[in-house]
Formats: structure tokens, sequence, C-alpha cells
């Protein structure tokens, strides 16, 4: 008999007869954390509204850095606050174009109207 086929039959069967459990953990070494850089880019460049633009994209640069260093905890809290001060701009900055597209409406005519009467037209 080969020496490992003795070990073997000397040792026997299981000890414990009973259902074998077994536990599987799964580690997830790359969490993904979106910094939403692009959209604070595109609100710096246009709704830039009380410079919430500006500063959503400090706190997306942030937010990179701290995914970088590793610290997730950091990043997702200043990832969050990114996202709220870009949708803070976005609505401001519809308002504001919206309430420029209505002012230029109601003004605008009457200021025509004004120079042609002023000039004699």
């Amino acid at each position: 008999m080969i020496r490992e086929q003795h070990e073997v039959s000397v040792l026997g069967g299981p000890q414990n007869p009973g259902p074998v459990m077994s536990t599987v953990v799964n580690i997830q070494t790359d969490t993904v954390v979106p910094d939403h850089i692009i959209w604070s880019l595109f609100n710096t460049l246009f709704f830039n509204t009380c410079c919430l633009g500006f500063v959503a994209f400090a706190y997306s640069v942030k937010s990179r850095d701290r995914k970088m260093v590793g610290d997730v905890i950091g990043a997702q809290s200043y990832a969050s606050t990114a996202k709220c001060l870009n949708i803070w701009a976005v609505i401001l900055g519809i308002i504001t174009t919206i309430g420029l597209i209505v002012l230029l409406a109601l003004v605008l005519p009457g200021v025509i109207q004004a120079a042609m009467h002023h000039t004699g037209f």
C-alpha cells in the first residue's frame, strides 16, 4: 500500500457526521464612488449661479483625492456634497435662464416702442 493511502485508512472517515457548513465572504477591493467631476465642470462653465458650480467642482476634486488615498467614507461625503451643490446649481441656473427670457420678452417690446416713439418713427 502507498503511504498516503495507509494514512487515510488509519485515520478513518470524518469525525463529525453532520453536514459541512461553509461561509463565503466577498470582499470588494475597488469600491466605486462617483465624484461627479464632469457634472461639476459643466456647472462651473454654464450654470455658475452664486459660484455653486465652482464650489461643487472643488468638492468633486476633493472626493477624487480621497478616493485615490483609499478613504472611501471621506470620498462619499465629498461626493454627496458635490452632488447636492450640482443639483442646486442646475436648479438656480434654469430659474435664472427662464427669468431672463421672460424679462426680455416683457421688457424688450416696451423698450423698442419707447425708442421708436422717442426718435419719431
